[in-house]
């Protein structure tokens, strides 16, 4: 009989202890945990690291699995596997494509704050990429900044092209175009952008009053289906929302600060607001800055 909680093999009929190891059965359980033994309980698999976490590391020792010390031959055979172990894992240029370009997309998820589940997509479709051989002849740069963009569209994140291209300091129009590659080849239908997490998002960051946030709200839920919105970006269709909404409570705050707090200028600001004025007539003409 084998018991979990000691990790031994006992002896039914005399109660002798057969075997102190901790030997399982495929039905058997380990102790404490509850976990099968077809269960992974080690470090967690990811695409986001170029083996995928599962690669096998021969540390240097000199001592074996039982403690007995290496002779000169043995050790001598030992770092030669090592070597080679080495030279296996980094000798395709695939290998040394996925160790660059995921050592970018750590660096985005420091920069960015990205969650987990984001990276793990993005390296996911990175890996895709790879193995179209899209990145042949393209930078290793655009390609990440394309895939990271995927990955928090999907995701919801709100981040745009821009910022992740800063943030890895490539071309924004290479970026783009990599990215138009990426829907083509890998098929990819992304969701539509809803404006109204940018809308809270410029609103906490511009500093607006809750009264003009939901005055905003309830006038971007009107014109949604709208076909003046068609076409137009979605963070500047939310900042001149934001903005007709503080004209109409009153609320005192220039274009300057809102335009910065969206990222973005007041040409596009004061021209999202005059298709604004053509839905909702009650917005003031004022344009003060």
């Amino acid at each position: 009989m084998f018991d979990p909680e000691k990790g031994e093999r006992v002896c039914q009929s005399c109660g002798a202890v057969v075997a102190e190891k901790l030997e399982y059965s495929e039905n058997e359980t380990y102790p404490n945990f509850g976990l099968s033994k077809t269960e992974h309980i080690g470090m967690p698999s990811s695409l986001a690291q170029v083996d995928k976490g599962l690669s096998t590391v021969i540390p240097y020792s000199r001592v074996d699995g039982n403690g007995a010390i290496l002779n000169h031959e043995q050790r001598s055979n030992m770092q030669r596997l090592i070597r080679w172990n080495k030279v296996s894992t980094t000798n395709r240029s695939y290998h040394r494509n996925l160790k660059s370009a995921f050592s970018l997309l750590l660096r985005l998820k420091d920069k960015l704050l990205l969650s987990d589940p984001i990276i793990e997509k993005a390296a996911y479709y990175y890996r895709k990429t790879v193995e179209l051989k899209l990145i042949k002849g393209r930078s290793i740069k655009g390609f990440i900044v394309g895939c990271v963009y995927i990955a928090c569209r999907e995701s919801g994140a709100l981040r745009s092209i821009d910022e992740i291209s800063d943030a890895v300091d490539t071309d924004r129009v290479f970026a783009g175009k990599c990215y138009r590659l990426l829907l083509r080849r890998l098929r990819i239908k992304l969701p539509e952008i809803d404006t109204r997490t940018h809308l809270t998002r410029i609103a906490n960051n511009a500093g607006v009053s809750e009264k003009s946030l939901r005055k905003a709200a309830e006038l971007l839920s009107a014109i949604k289906d709208n076909p003046i919105t068609y076409g137009k970006a979605p963070n500047a269709l939310a900042i001149a929302v934001l903005y007709g909404a503080c004209l109409i409570q009153g609320e005192k705050i220039s274009q300057g600060s809102i335009a910065e707090a969206a990222n973005t200028s007041i040409v596009t600001l004061r021209k999202r607001l005059l298709d604004i004025r053509k839905v909702f007539p009650e917005v003031p003409a004022s344009l003060k800055i």
